[in-house]
């Protein structure tokens, strides 16, 4: 599982020296694909559930996970663009995300917080995945970060298992209180990953079955990793750096 996630490290770090105004979603899935490829990998999101179309998911402003990347969709300066990475290393997965800001513009105020406040809930999550805690500690860490900033959270949609499948048992919620749930025990690896909107919570699939969006139309953000529980403390296998 480490190898799979530096695999998936290296995807994201060429697939964003790729993001730039007027390249496509399109564009970045091929960077991507490329990328696995020649690591002799492959990747988790094709075909999956037997219909995503594409190796990576690339969601826009509004849109909050899951869109699927198009030649018609063209980069614009200053849009928010998550994009979600997996790939499978010798029939393990590692998955993780990440929200940037298209361009040089200035971004918002509001966007620019946003983007930091999910990914230092990111940060949170991930220094609660201890051995010895319960499942619920993530979340509640998440939350502690989120709803002080006055950020929405997307309930519907959290963490996971993940392992020789990409989606796998307990599900982590972003949200709750700490001390529930299964004990975190090391061995355990988890994909830990807040999503967070400035507006309301609630959310909506659009008829291409996949892409979720916020339905106030207002902004989303989304990071992930993929993250070990070890005697030592959490081992992030997709980090970057």
């Amino acid at each position: 599982m480490r190898r799979a996630g530096r695999i998936v490290a290296g995807t994201i770090s060429a697939v964003l020296e790729a993001v730039r105004p007027g390249a496509t979603t399109a564009d970045l899935d091929r960077v991507a694909a490329r990328y696995i490829r020649e690591e002799g990998a492959e990747p988790s999101f094709l075909g999956y559930r037997g219909t995503y179309p594409a190796t990576i998911c690339a969601s826009i402003d509004d849109e909050i996970v899951h869109g699927i990347p198009s030649p018609a969709r063209t980069l614009e300066e200053g849009q928010l663009l998550s994009l979600d990475f997996g790939a499978i290393w010798e029939g393990f997965h590692a998955d993780s995300a990440v929200t940037v800001i298209v361009g040089d513009v200035a971004p918002s105020e509001d966007a620019a917080r946003l983007v930091k406040v999910t990914e230092e809930a990111l940060d949170a999550g991930i220094a609660a995945a201890q051995p010895g805690g319960r499942l619920s500690d993530i979340g509640h860490a998440i939350e502690s970060v989120a709803e002080p900033a006055g950020l929405g959270i997307v309930r519907e949609y959290g963490g996971h298992g993940i392992g020789r499948a990409m989606h796998e048992d307990p599900f982590i919620q972003n949200f709750g209180r700490p001390g529930r749930g299964p004990d975190m025990r090391p061995g355990l690896v988890v994909a830990i990953e807040p999503m967070l909107m400035l507006g309301q919570e609630q959310t909506r699939v659009l008829a291409d079955e996949w892409t979720v969006v916020t339905v106030d139309g207002s902004l989303s953000a989304h990071f992930e990793h993929t993250v070990a529980v070890t005697e030592d403390g959490p081992e992030v296998l997709t980090a970057r750096d």
